[in-house]
């Protein structure tokens, strides 16, 4: 019997245990997931809980993808350049911090794009934890650009310097939303357009070209306002479940050994936000 979490403070919003448990199912494996809140406050005593625990590790949400880090007894040098972790295996009761975000996004996006990344400018709008995942996992592909756009100037200016990478290019959203015909792939990292907050846009389309690719990683609700009007403009969308799916997926694979069924794993979320 394989057993995994969420942990996280909210956490009743998330639908890990959802996709989880049926990718449990379809690769016929006995296991159970399931969510635990743990605060800030609780989380050096749930660490030692874990290590001492028959769980195969956990995933881990916002609050905690940075501050769980010292606590942990070894991280992937990826998820240490990136500087935070959303996938811990518990090995024997050593602790290994992982992240699997920016890689889970990579791979939903290949699924929409014709040509390969190597071609394309990409506009990235945010500069927080999830902007820092995905711009590692994009640099690792030699996009022709990647323009980063961000409401704080002093982030965007911390993260792109972190990113040490000469084909980064800062912009502000002005800027960016100003020349979007410039790039065949928009993709935003905020939570612009989140439920309650569903008439936000991180930034408006009225320069997009046709046939953008527009990626959004908000899932609730399933088509933001941003993705709606995108589509409406002829551009080709993708909400964020296939990110929530993806990097599940390969979290999934690091405790069982086993790639599930992203297709039923997707069906499961889009089932569950549709109720």
């Amino acid at each position: 019997m394989i057993k995994a979490m969420v942990i996280g403070d909210p956490i009743e919003h998330s639908l890990s245990p959802v996709m989880h448990n049926e990718a449990f199912k379809q690769a016929g494996i006995q296991g159970s997931y399931e969510k635990m809140r743990v605060t800030s406050d609780d989380l050096p005593s749930f660490i030692q809980y874990l290590k001492e625990s028959d769980y195969a590790g956990c995933n881990v949400t916002i609050p905690h993808k940075v501050e769980v880090i010292p606590f942990l007894d070894e991280i992937d040098p990826e998820a240490e350049k990136i500087g935070a972790v959303n996938t811990v295996v518990n090995k024997n009761g050593k602790l290994i911090g992982y992240n699997t975000d920016g890689k889970g996004f990579l791979l939903g996006l290949k699924e929409k794009i014709s040509r390969p990344i190597s071609e394309m400018n990409l506009l990235l709008i945010g500069a927080g934890g999830a902007a820092r995942s995905i711009a590692y996992a994009l640099l690792k592909e030699n996009p022709e650009k990647l323009f980063i756009a961000n409401r704080s100037a002093e982030r965007l200016t911390h993260l792109v310097n972190d990113l040490n990478n000469t084909c980064v290019e800062p912009l502000s959203l002005k800027k960016a939303e100003s020349e979007l015909s410039r790039f065949d792939v928009l993709i935003n990292t905020t939570n612009a357009g989140m439920h309650p907050s569903i008439e936000t846009m991180p930034i408006q389309l009225a320069q997009i070209k046709h046939d953008t690719v527009v990626c959004d990683i908000v899932y609730n609700p399933l088509q933001t306002k941003w993705l709606q009007t995108a589509k409406c403009k002829g551009a080709i969308i993708d909400n964020g479940v296939s990110m929530l799916v993806m990097q599940g997926a390969m979290a999934f694979e690091k405790w069982t050994g086993t790639f599930p069924d992203t297709n039923k794993m997707k069906k499961a979320v889009i089932e569950q936000l549709r109720r």
